[in-house]
C-alpha cells in the first residue's frame, strides 16, 4: 500500500472514490481539529491556575498573553501557510501541521511549569493556523455546484467539534487535567495517519504559484475592503462584535470558576450547551428570520439580543441563570450569517476569497487584543486586591457596550448604504 501521489485535478477526478475520500477527509480534519481545540478549552485556564498557585488575578494575567500569543502566531502563519501551500501544495502542508499539532498537544500535556504551557501554546497556533489552507482544499475539489454545499458541511463539522470538544474536555478534566491533552494529541496523530494514507494533492503543479514575501503579508489583505464601501462600512462594527466575542470566550471559564465555582465538567457541558443552541439557530432558523426580515434587520436584531446577553452575563448572581441566558443569546447568532449573506450580495463572485479573507484577518487581530484587554486585564484588574471593587462581570459589561457600539454604527451605515 503507498500514499496518494500529486496527480492533476480534472473534471472527472472529481467523481472517483478517492476525490471524495479526499472530502471526507477534509471534513473529517475539521472536525478532529476543533474537537482537539475544543477539549483542552475547559481545562486550559484550570492548569493554567495551578501554576499561578491558586491566585485567579494572575491567573487572568496568565490567560490573556497565552491567548494572545496564540492568536497572534495564526494571524502571522495562516497567509505564510497559505502561500506555501499555493507553492507546494495542500497534502504536504497539512500533513506537517496535523503532525505537528499531535506532538504539540503532547508537549502541553506533560508541561511542568507555565513556560512550557506558553510554548506549547505557541506552536499550536502556527500549527493550527492551517484552517486556511483546508479551505483552499475545499475550493480546490468543488465545483460551482457542489461548492456551498461542501462549506456549509465544513461549518456543520465546526459546529459539532464545538459541541462535543468541550464537553468531552470537561468530563476528561474532572478526572485529571492532562487528560485531556492526550487525547487531542491522539486524535491528531490518528488524523495524520488517515490522511498520510488516503489524502490525495488537490492543487495541480501547473497551477502552484511562487512564494512570496508580499502573499504572506496578513496587513495587506485588509486594504481590500475599500473596493467595496458598504463592507468598508461595517468592518469597524464587524471588529466590535469580533472583540466581544472573543472576549467572552477567553475569560469565560476563569469568571465561572471564580463566580459560583464551576468545576471543567460544568464548563464543558455548559459551552457544549453554546454549540448545540448555535447549531439549532444557525440550522434552522438563520435562513427563516433573513427570509422574512432580510439581511440588514437581521443584523440589528442580533446585535440587540447579543447586547442584552453580554450586560446578562455581568450581572448574573446565580449559576442556574447562565443556561437559561446561553438559551436566549444564541439568538443573537444570526448576526454573523446575516452579515455574510450581506457580504455575497455586495462583492463581485471574482473578489468574495479577498474580502472574506480581509474578514478573517480582522477577526484574528481581535483574537489577538481580546486576550489581553479582557482577560490579563479587566478580569485580572476586577478580581484583585488592587481593585476600587470586585466585579468579575467587567468584561461582559464592556462586551455588551461594544455590541451596542457595533449596533449604532451598522444603523449609520445602512442610512447612508440604503438598499439597491
Amino acid at each position: 500500500m503507498s500514499r496518494p501521489a500529486e496527480d492533476p485535478v480534472s473534471p472527472s477526478f472529481l467523481d472517483t472514490p478517492r476525490r471524495k475520500a479526499a472530502i471526507v477527509f477534509i471534513l473529517v480534519t475539521l472536525f478532529l481539529d476543533i474537537l482537539s481545540i475544543g477539549i483542552i478549552i475547559p481545562v486550559l485556564p484550570k492548569l493554567v491556575l495551578e501554576f499561578a498557585g491558586g491566585d485567579t488575578s494572575w491567573a487572568g494575567w496568565y490567560v490573556g498573553v497565552i491567548g494572545a500569543v496564540y492568536s497572534l502566531m495564526q494571524f502571522l502563519f495562516a497567509p505564510i501557510l497559505g502561500a506555501l501551500s499555493d507553492r507546494f501544495g495542500r497534502r504536504p502542508v497539512l500533513l506537517v501541521s496535523m503532525f505537528g499539532l499531535g506532538l504539540d498537544f503532547i508537549v502541553q500535556g506533560l508541561a511542568p511549569n507555565i513556560v512550557w504551557l506558553f510554548v506549547g501554546r505557541l506552536l499550536a497556533g502556527i500549527m493550527g493556523a492551517s484552517f486556511s489552507t483546508a479551505n483552499a482544499y475545499i475550493a480546490d475539489v468543488s465545483t460551482p455546484e457542489t461548492r456551498a454545499r461542501n462549506y456549509g458541511l465544513s461549518g456543520v463539522m465546526f459546529g459539532l467539534g464545538f459541541i462535543f470538544g468541550p464537553a468531552l474536555g470537561g468530563l476528561l478534566g474532572s478526572q485529571n487535567l492532562r487528560i485531556p491533552f492526550f487525547v487531542a494529541a491522539g486524535l491528531s496523530l490518528v488524523n495524520w495517519l488517515y490522511g498520510y494514507w488516503i489524502l490525495p494533492e488537490s492543487l495541480p503543479r501547473e497551477k502552484r504559484s511562487s512564494f512570496t514575501l508580499a502573499k504572506a503579508n496578513p496587513l495587506k489583505t485588509v486594504e481590500r475592503l475599500q473596493a467595496y464601501p458598504l463592507v468598508a462600512g461595517l468592518a469597524l462594527a464587524f471588529c466590535f462584535m469580533s472583540l466581544a466575542h472573543r472576549g467572552l470566550e477567553n475569560v469565560w471559564v476563569l469568571f465561572m470558576h471564580y463566580r459560583f465555582g464551576w468545576d471543567p465538567q460544568k464548563n464543558g457541558l455548559a459551552l457544549g450547551l453554546v454549540g448545540v443552541m448555535a447549531a439549532l439557530v444557525q440550522g434552522l432558523l438563520v435562513a427563516r428570520i433573513i427570509s422574512s426580515l432580510g439581511e440588514r434587520r437581521t443584523i440589528l436584531l442580533g446585535l440587540l439580543i447579543s447586547t442584552l446577553t453580554f450586560l446578562c452575563y455581568s450581572l448574573a448572581t446565580a449559576g442556574w441563570m447562565i443556561p437559561v441566558i446561553i438559551v436566549f443569546g444564541a439568538f443573537g447568532g444570526v448576526t454573523g450569517p446575516a452579515l455574510q449573506s450581506l457580504v455575497a450580495e455586495t462583492v463581485e463572485s471574482s473578489d468574495q476569497g479577498k474580502i472574506q479573507g480581509a474578514l478573517t484577518s480582522l477577526v484574528s487581530l481581535t483574537n489577538i487584543i481580546a486576550p489581553l484587554f479582557f482577560t490579563a486585564g479587566l478580569f485580572s484588574y476586577f478580581t484583585s486586591e488592587e481593585a476600587i471593587f470586585k466585579f468579575p462581570g467587567a468584561p461582559f459589561l464592556v462586551g455588551a457596550c461594544l455590541l451596542l457600539a457595533a449596533f449604532g454604527i451598522s444603523l449609520q451605515v445602512f442610512r447612508k448604504s440604503p438598499p439597491n
